[in-house]
């Protein structure tokens, strides 16, 4: 069971060169000002004497890079719409993988320690600011790491944290939603949290998944600059019905039942 092919006919035609090059004009200052000016005022906040000062229910230094995710979203000219709310406390968080904004949407909502392949932590920007967000990094295709990343997430779900994963595994070109590895969901098993799936929709309907995804052979840089040209549009952010712990038997069911929920939400 996959989500359908997003309705690509109306966003991902060939851009008018000049909106696109006007919107370059607007976003390129914006985002170094985010940078150079708004991300060091978020360290100053992330610093040993501040960062575990509480802002209500989370402390400053989380508030802090919600709000700079969030901020990045604008700049690249998404708007960001919440369905749900996401749960507090020791939970994992499972999602679509579309791009590697998928991190910083999540990141403008809940702070989340994600697993997320180990090329991301070279990435300029978003590969620092994902280490500083408790990233939990994964060399795919070696089960050493696959077991330490397991080891760290139930360290973290027992101690009252939160994960983030993408039990796609990686992306898919937004057309479809892939199987979801079971192994992943060991950590929420073994430490007895809830798991919340989380679907995340582009544009009007999701019609844009197709346009935010990576490209055939393209690059993070390629996909990073090809987003800050494109029009506005939506950013949903669906927190869906929890899985409790019993709710279900065994890891395997509780993918199944993950993917189930989210594909659902994508096609509603």
């Amino acid at each position: 069971m996959n989500a359908p092919s997003p309705h690509t006919g109306a966003t991902a035609h060939a851009d008018a060169p000049v909106a696109r090059a006007l919107r370059y004009l607007i976003r390129v200052p914006l985002l170094l000002w985010h940078v150079v000016i708004d991300l060091p005022l978020t360290l100053l906040l992330t610093t040993p004497v501040t960062r575990n000062l509480r802002v209500g229910n989370e402390t400053l230094e989380h508030r802090a890079i919600r709000a700079w995710s969030a901020g990045l979203l604008r700049v690249f000219g998404f708007r960001l719409r919440r369905y749900g709310e996401p749960l507090p406390g020791a939970a994992m968080f499972v999602a679509n993988h579309v791009s590697w904004i998928d991190i910083e949407t999540l990141h403008s909502q809940r702070m989340m320690g994600f697993v997320a392949k180990r090329e991301i932590e070279s990435w300029p920007v978003v590969g620092w600011l994902a280490a500083r967000g408790e990233t939990i990094f994964h060399h795919r295709g070696s089960t050493e790491s696959l077991g330490g990343v397991l080891h760290e997430m139930l360290a973290r779900l027992r101690n009252g944290r939160s994960v983030g994963v993408f039990p796609e595994g990686g992306t898919r070109g937004g057309g479809e939603i892939g199987p979801f590895h079971a192994r992943i969901f060991l950590a929420a098993v073994e430490a007895g949290v809830p798991v919340q799936p989380v679907a995340l929709r582009y544009g009007q309907d999701g019609n844009a998944q197709q346009v935010v995804a990576f490209q055939k052979g393209e690059s993070f840089m390629g996909n990073f600059v090809r987003l800050l040209g494109e029009p506005q549009r939506l950013a949903e952010i669906h927190f869906l019905e929890p899985i409790m712990p019993g709710e279900t038997d065994g890891r395997r069911r509780i993918a199944e039942l993950a993917r189930q929920r989210i594909v659902e939400a994508m096609t509603s």
